[in-house]
């Protein structure tokens, strides 16, 4: 087996989740049998932002930050050729990935992903506890006045605000963190850049 088909089939199960949730919709059903339709997650929209980085750098800062909790290398996944975007995902266990969507040309970040597989068992709790604090660690990449601490609880009060919510966001100046919790399918945070509207005169 390749090592391209390996990466696939470890990234395969974040990418199906990701697909059937609101914050990762790149396309709806094309059968809504009459239901309203979902809208597209932010950062798949016309002109949505990007960070002011590449996923390359994002990686070494995160990583000298956490260096206990770190995330190994990005993996692309195959995207139509139209596509805006490039994905790339990275295993960090076996119930727990990072993933990315980037845009293409510039390598700019348009999202960054933390996703949970709930897994059951005595093992259970002290695998969200991990998840939840790689969450707290993307956090605070992106909001340096908080400690350690702080991120946690922030993140915890968010999962709890989104909980059984496929798009519950806070924005917080330039920066959207978002939760989607889809229960036994997964739990997802992001964090995204937003658009600032100038004032008027």
């Amino acid at each position: 087996m390749t090592v391209a088909k390996s990466i696939l089939q470890l990234a395969l199960p974040v990418l199906l989740i990701l697909a059937n949730q609101n914050i990762a919709l790149a396309n709806p059903p094309a059968d809504h049998s009459g239901a309203e339709e979902m809208p597209k997650a932010p950062y798949l929209l016309a002109g949505a932002p990007t960070f002011e980085t590449t996923l390359i750098n994002f990686r070494a800062k995160y990583n000298e930050a956490n260096p206990t909790q770190q995330i190994g290398e990005f993996r692309a996944i195959s995207e139509p050729a139209n596509s805006s975007l490039t994905r790339a995902a990275s295993k960090i266990n076996e119930n727990l990935y990072a993933s990315t969507a980037l845009e293409k040309g510039t390598g700019k970040i348009k999202t960054l992903q933390i996703t949970y597989l709930p897994i059951q068992g005595s093992e259970e709790k002290a695998a969200r506890a991990l998840a939840v604090r790689y969450m707290a660690n993307l956090m605070r990449q992106f909001d340096a006045t908080l400690s350690p601490e702080q991120s946690l609880a922030k993140v915890t009060s968010l999962i709890e605000k989104g909980k059984g919510q496929q798009f519950y966001k806070q924005e917080v100046g330039a920066v959207r963190f978002v939760i989607s919790d889809n229960g036994e399918k997964g739990l997802t945070f992001a964090v995204e850049p937003v658009k600032l509207a100038l004032a008027e005169p």
